[in-house]
C-alpha cells in the first residue's frame, strides 16, 4: 500500500515509537502519580520528561504548564470551555478550523451567547491581514483560535502576524498545532500566543491516546472534566495546580512512552526540508494531469505536507475508492472534518476534495504511484 493519508493521522511510526510502546506495556504499565512504589514513580518520571521535551521543542520555559489528554480534541475542549466568556466577547477563527474547535467554539458560542468571527481570507485563499485589522479595529477580538497548518490545503497560516495584532486588544491567543508541531518551527519566545494545543499522532509521530496543550502565559482556565488524580482525594473540587487541575483519570503511560520516543526522533531542519521538497514535487507533477484541480495558496512557501483537488466530473469520494480498489493508494476524501474552508474553495459540488498528506517515509516514489493512477483516471 501507498499510504498518502498522513494529515489523519501518520503512519507509520519511527520503529523507537515501537518498541518503547511495547517496553512500557510490558515493564511499565503502572498507575502513574497514584503510588509510592519505585515502578509507579518511575512512570511519572516519564510523564514529567515528556512534557519537557515538549517545553524544549518550542523554547518554552521550563516553569510552563503542559497538560496532557486523551487527544488534541477532548484538549481543545477543556481550552475553550475553560474560558470565561461573556455575551459580549467576540471569538475570531479562521476559516482553517478542524472541527475540533469549530464545533467547541459553537457549542461553547450557543451556551454563553458570544459571536463567532471569520478571519477574513483574500482571493488565493490566505489569511488578509490588512482586512483583519480593520474588523479587529471595528469589532475587538476577546479570543483568537488558529490552526497553524490547514488539514485541507496545507497553507501555513501567518500565525505570528494574526496573533500580533489581536494582542493589540489583549486578546487569548490559541494555536492548534495538530497538523505543524514536530515539522514547521513554533518559537513562543517570538510567537504573541497564550496556548498551544498539540497530538501527539500526527506530525509528531507519536501514538493515538495522547494529546494536550502547553499553558505558555497562564492562562486561568476553569476545569472542565473532574475525576481522580491521585492527590487531595478527599476534595471534591479539583486540585489547585496548573497542570493536576486538568488531568483527571490515570496517565496513558504506554502512550506517553511512545511519545517521549517520538520526540527524541524530531528533526524540524531536515524533516521540514524532505517534506517541503516532497511536496513541491507532487505539485508540480499534479498539475501536469488534465482534469485535476488543485487548492493551493498563492505563496507555496506558506505550504507544506497537504494537497487537496478535485477532478472534474467526478466525485472525490468515488476518486478515492477506485485510488484504493485499483491502485492500493490511500487519501483522504470528503470535507476533512473542517466544515468552513469549503465555502470559500467551491468544492461542494465534488462533495469535498481528494487530499494527500505527505510524510517522513513517503518518497518520490509514492508520488509517481499516485501519479500514473491519477493520469489513467482522468
Amino acid at each position: 500500500m501507498v499510504y498518502l493519508d498522513n494529515a489523519a493521522t501518520t503512519f507509520p511510526k519511527p520503529e523507537m515509537v515501537y518498541s518503547s510502546m511495547d517496553k512500557a506495556n510490558r515493564e511499565l504499565a503502572v498507575n502513574a502519580g497514584r503510588g509510592s512504589y519505585k515502578l509507579a514513580r518511575k512512570a511519572s518520571e516519564l510523564i514529567s520528561d515528556t512534557k519537557q521535551r515538549l517545553r524544549d521543542l518550542i523554547h518554552a520555559d521550563i516553569s510552563t504548564s503542559v497538560v496532557f489528554s486523551p487527544s488534541i480534541t477532548i484538549a481543545l475542549n477543556q481550552v475553550i470551555n475553560g474560558l470565561n466568556f461573556s455575551k459580549n466577547s467576540i471569538v475570531y477563527v479562521s476559516p482553517y478550523e478542524h472541527n475540533a474547535v469549530a464545533r467547541t467554539v459553537h457549542k461553547a458560542s450557543e451556551k454563553n451567547g458570544f459571536q463567532v468571527k471569520h478571519l477574513p481570507l483574500d482571493e488565493g485563499y490566505e489569511i488578509d491581514i490588512d482586512k483583519l485589522k480593520y474588523e479587529f479595529s471595528k469589532e475587538k477580538p476577546a479570543v483568537v483560535i488558529c490552526t497553524h497548518v490547514s488539514n485541507v490545503t496545507g497553507y501555513i497560516l501567518p500565525v505570528e502576524e494574526i496573533f500580533k495584532e489581536a494582542k493589540k486588544y489583549n486578546a487569548i491567543c490559541i494555536l492548534d498545532s495538530a497538523q505543524s508541531m514536530g515539522l514547521v518551527q513554533i518559537d513562543v519566545r517570538n510567537l504573541d500566543v497564550d496556548i498551544v494545543a498539540f497530538a501527539g499522532h500526527k506530525t509528531l509521530y507519536g501514538p493515538f491516546g495522547i494529546g494536550g496543550f502547553i499553558n505558555v502565559s497562564g492562562v486561568k482556565l476553569q476545569d472542565f472534566i473532574s475525576g481522580g488524580t491521585g492527590s487531595d482525594s478527599l476534595n471534591l473540587d479539583m486540585p489547585n495546580h496548573p497542570e493536576g487541575k486538568y488531568e483527571a483519570a490515570s496517565f496513558n503511560i504506554v502512550a506517553v512512552a511512545g511519545l517521549n520516543a517520538a520526540l527524541q526522533d524530531v528533526d524540524l531542519e531536515n524533516g521540514y526540508k524532505k517534506e517541503k521538497e516532497l511536496t513541491d514535487y507532487l505539485i508540480a507533477r499534479l498539475r501536469k494531469v488534465k482534469g485535476v484541480k488543485l487548492f493551493l495558496p498563492k505563496n507555496l512557501d506558506r505550504h507544506i505536507g497537504i494537497v487537496s483537488f478535485v477532478v472534474t466530473g467526478m466525485e472525490s469520494d468515488d476518486v478515492g475508492t477506485i485510488l484504493d480498489e485499483d491502485y492500493d493508494i490511500a487519501v483522504r476524501t470528503g470535507y476533512h472534518c473542517a466544515p468552513y474552508i469549503h465555502d470559500y474553495i467551491g468544492d461542494k459540488k465534488n462533495f469535498g476534495t481528494v487530499r494527500v498528506g505527505i510524510g517522513q517515509f513517503n518518497t518520490k516514489d509514492d508520488i509517481e504511484v499516485l501519479i500514473d493512477a491519477m493520469q489513467e483516471i482522468v
